[in-house]
């Protein structure tokens, strides 16, 4: 985790640069303290999106924060997020949200990962979710920080909770998939829960 610069976000709002509707139901939870104004892109003038031609997640989140923070006139925070699976040479990576296209539903993601997976018997199932965050006021980075989550590809989907690749990453310690649990238990865990925990950490520190 590291933070830079040292003024502080003007006022209380933040644009979370986002219009996953999954993503916004957590991050609101996480930032629910310090008590903070936040702002989606559905709130706003339609913004074109940006070309996200960063290698890394982090690349991608500073790269989206810098972005829609210059368009928007306020501070934001991006966040870039995803799947790695070892034995696919850490896809679907950055292309997560955009694996087989962007208009691919989960359902066929999964099949697809199935699929793979089935021509590698005896190949590792471990995976990781990764994200990313950054947070930029006035054309200046002032807080970044990364969650990780480890785990394994799941035999099938399981669950309904969550969102996105969630039913196919079984989690070890829970004994389930992050679709069967319940959002306050993956939350606990999971790579968006750290990172914006530690951002709501900050900023709380910011305003004290």
């Amino acid at each position: 985790m590291t933070a830079a610069g040292t003024s502080e976000p003007a006022g209380s709002r933040l644009l979370v640069a986002t219009t996953n509707p999954g993503k916004l139901r957590e991050i609101r939870d996480l930032l629910a303290e310090p008590p903070i104004t936040l702002v989606s892109l559905t709130d706003l003038h339609p913004i074109a999106e940006p070309e996200e031609t960063g290698a890394t997640f982090q690349e991608n989140a500073r790269l989206k924060a810098l972005y829609y923070a210059a368009h928007a006139g306020i501070p934001t925070v991006a966040e870039d997020s995803g799947l790695e699976i070892d034995a696919m040479h850490g896809e679907p990576g950055v292309r997560s949200a955009r694996f087989l296209g962007p208009d691919a539903s989960y359902a066929t993601r999964f099949e697809e990962i199935a699929r793979r997976l089935a021509a590698m018997p005896y190949a590792p199932r471990t995976a990781r979710f990764i994200c990313a965050l950054a947070l930029v006021d006035q054309g200046r980075v002032l807080f970044e920080t990364t969650g990780t989550i480890e785990g394994e590809i799941a035999d099938r989907p399981r669950g309904d909770g969550g969102f996105g690749y969630d039913p196919i990453f079984y989690y070890p310690p829970y004994g389930a998939t992050l679709g069967e649990v319940s959002q306050d238990a993956k939350l606990r865990v999971a790579h968006r829960g750290q990172a914006f925990r530690a951002l709501a950490a900050w900023l709380k520190g910011r305003k004290t």
